[in-house]
């Protein structure tokens, strides 16, 4: 029997919309500005779905393993994993880049060359959902997918270590550091 009133449950408040699916998204890279490890992590929830995945963005070494690629390739990582699954409904993507998430939402101009077919190829995926909404919120609410890029970084560290290339890879500098104060010229 169902108690008419629980004390300890707020009425009329509902913490995931059961219509739509969050997704948390994070990369890593080490080094950061590239060259090195980029992984990425997310965790997919509601509508009747949970999973959570962790792993390689790139081959290490190459030039363009950094952070702002592995944080798109968690995003289509997760928007894949939904096709995949054969949900087209509504998607909230929270991520902690605020690179990645305004890009997304047009605010800022993809300038960085290495980035643009990322950039297309997430804008193609959310085509196939009815709703995709970005939002980027501070690092410290998004653990669980920072966790999980952490986690594959940890696992993939050493075995690149292990397959490090004989010439060191120049990492990208000026075009990798976007401008992030500045909006996007019309």
């Amino acid at each position: 029997m169902i108690p008419e009133s629980d004390p300890r449950i707020p009425r009329g408040i509902a913490t995931i919309d059961p219509g739509r699916v969050e997704v948390h998204f994070d990369g890593a890279c080490e080094p950061p500005k590239g060259g090195g490890v980029a992984t990425f992590g997310f965790v997919v929830d509601g509508a009747g779905l949970y999973h959570e995945d962790g792993g390689l963005a790139v081959r290490p070494h190459v030039p363009h393993a950094t952070n702002n690629v592995a944080e798109y390739v968690a995003a289509i990582r997760a928007l894949e994993w939904l096709r995949d699954q054969r949900y087209r409904g509504a998607v909230l993507m929270i991520g902690d880049s605020q690179l990645v998430v305004r890009q997304m939402e047009g605010e800022y101009r993809v300038r960085a060359e290495h980035l643009v077919a990322y950039h297309q190829w997430l804008e193609r995926l959310t085509k196939e959902f009815s709703q995709v909404e970005f939002r980027w919120v501070p690092r410290e609410e998004n653990q669980h997918a920072d966790a999980l890029s952490k986690h594959a970084l940890a696992e993939a560290v050493g075995d690149a270590r292990r397959h490090r290339p004989a010439t060191p890879v120049i990492a990208l500098d000026e075009d990798e550091v976007e401008d992030a104060e500045a909006p996007k010229e019309d």
